[in-house]
Parts: C-alpha cells; structure tokens; sequence
C-alpha cells in the first residue's frame, strides 16, 4: 500500500475504533451521572408489570434487583419472600435465578418438585362407601337458575378508611410508567403519618431511589410506601395504628424535601388519590 493512500480494510478498521471508543464514553459518562441515581419518577414500568413474573409466581432474577424491591413489586414482606425461597443470605442474589412470588410454599423454585404436604386440620377424612349400583348420570342435564350476579360497591377512601400522610400540597402526581405514587411538599422534621392501620414490612434505605423508606402493609392486597424521609421511627414487624407518626420527612435520595408516598395493590402501584379522602 502507497503512503497515504487508504485501503477499505483500513478504512473498516479505523470505523470500528471509533465506534467501540464513542460506546465506551457513553459508558462512562452514564456511570459518572452526579446527585442521586435512580429517583422514584422514571420512564420505565413497574417491575410487577415485567415478562419476567411468570404465569406460575415464579420471578427471574434480573440485573440490578435486590430481594427488597421483587418483594415490594409483588406485595410481600422481603423475610417472608426469603423465608419461602430458603435464602440464607437475602442480600446474595444472581441473575437468572428462580424467586417463588405467589403461592410460596417454603420450597425452593426450580431446586423440588415435590408439592407441598397438605395442612393438618385435625378432621379425619372417612370415604362414603357406594350403596348398591350407581344409577347411571341422566343424559339431559337439569338446567340451573343462575342466581344473580352481586356486585360490591367499590372501595372508596372513607370505606379503606385511608387519610393524608401529610398536609403537604401535591407538587407531582401519580402518573402509570412514570411516577409510581404522589410527591407531597414538605419541610425537613415534619411527621409522616400511618396512612392506615398496618405492619411494618420495611425500615430502612437498601432501595435506590427512595431514600430512607417505610412500608407498611395493611392486609393480603394493600401496600403504603412513604419515601425519603429524614428519620425513621417504627422498625420492620412493629405494628401500627391510623395517624401514627411512623417518620420525620426529609430530603434523602431526592432533590429537595419531600414525601414520596406509594398505594400499592398486590404489588402494583396505583393511584393513591383513588384511596385518600377529597381534601
């Protein structure tokens, strides 16, 4: 090859050097982001929603889960989710891995396959013996009145019985696939208050993205969420009565003083407005 002059294998060379050097700056400058990563408002829809949950409750373990956020997308305390799931050490996870979600039985997914033993009742089972020939079952089958359809009234805020967590006006509000709850304007040492009677299934900050955080679940269906606060005054399994004042608010993980407050049904969020009484 005559200096200076380029040939297309080079040229195709040159191409690819470039290429793999302008991924890897993007590369870096995605993992030099400054302030806090990973805010509560985001573009991308809840982890309950993801193929990843499948048909029979079993969730597959992807890049960047902790067992603290798969059990708050499914609704589930994270010692009962561990406890189901024989995790020695909730803090080890690996991608791919199999996590029971629905029907855990104790039973490690994917690990036995034999179903789980049927609860002792205490009520012994007596089969009845057949009298005589069966008659044989009537070809032309008795057609059935279908008994009337009922429809309970939908849950409204003053049947939950949820209140305010905060008087603070709305400085966001919930919006699917992009912020999962309600952000309330607060000052640093205000109360948050119990939205509603519950347990506390989570105090503490292992969640990117919502700062020093609280959960209480309030029954099999229900979760409240109350995000960056500045100081957390009830501790996980502590049970809790409607108006307590489970935190002061803060600033952590967020960008200016604010809760961050969360309804979720069975794991996935919903509207808090639809539960908190008109004010």
């Amino acid at each position: 090859m005559k200096r200076g002059v380029l040939t297309k294998t080079s040229l195709q060379g040159q191409t690819r050097t470039l290429l793999a050097g302008f991924a890897t700056l993007v590369f870096l400058g995605a993992c030099t982001t400054t302030g806090n990563q990973a805010p509560v408002v985001d573009r991308l829809p809840s982890r309950a929603t993801d193929s990843a949950v499948a048909k029979d409750g079993i969730y597959i373990v992807k890049a960047g889960d902790t067992l603290y956020s798969i059990a708050l997308d499914n609704g589930l305390d994270w010692r009962e989710l561990a406890r189901a799931n024989n995790l020695a050490d909730p803090s080890k996870l690996s991608v791919g891995q199999q996590l029971r979600v629905a029907g855990a039985t104790g039973v490690v997914a994917g690990v036995s396959n034999q179903s789980a033993p049927m609860e002792d009742t205490g009520v012994e089972i007596t089969p009845i013996a057949p009298a005589g020939v069966a008659k044989p079952v009537d070809a032309k089958p008795i057609e059935a009145t279908p008994a009337p359809e009922i429809k309970p009234p939908a849950p409204t805020a003053v049947t939950l019985g949820f209140i305010w967590p905060h008087p603070g006006s709305i400085i966001q509000g919930y919006k699917a696939g992009v912020n999962k709850g309600i952000d309330l304007a607060a000052k640093v040492g205000d109360p948050v208050l119990a939205s509603q009677a519950g347990r506390v299934v989570y105090s503490g900050n292992a969640l990117r993205g919502y700062g020093n955080l609280i959960i209480l679940k309030h029954d099999n269906n229900l979760l409240t969420a109350y995000a960056h606060n500045k100081t957390l005054l009830v501790k996980e399994g502590e049970p809790v009565t409607k108006g307590q004042k489970i935190a002061e608010a803060g600033q952590s993980d967020t960008d200016r003083p604010k809760l961050h407050f969360e309804v979720r049904k069975q794991g996935k969020p919903v509207d808090p407005m639809d539960y908190l009484p008109a004010r």
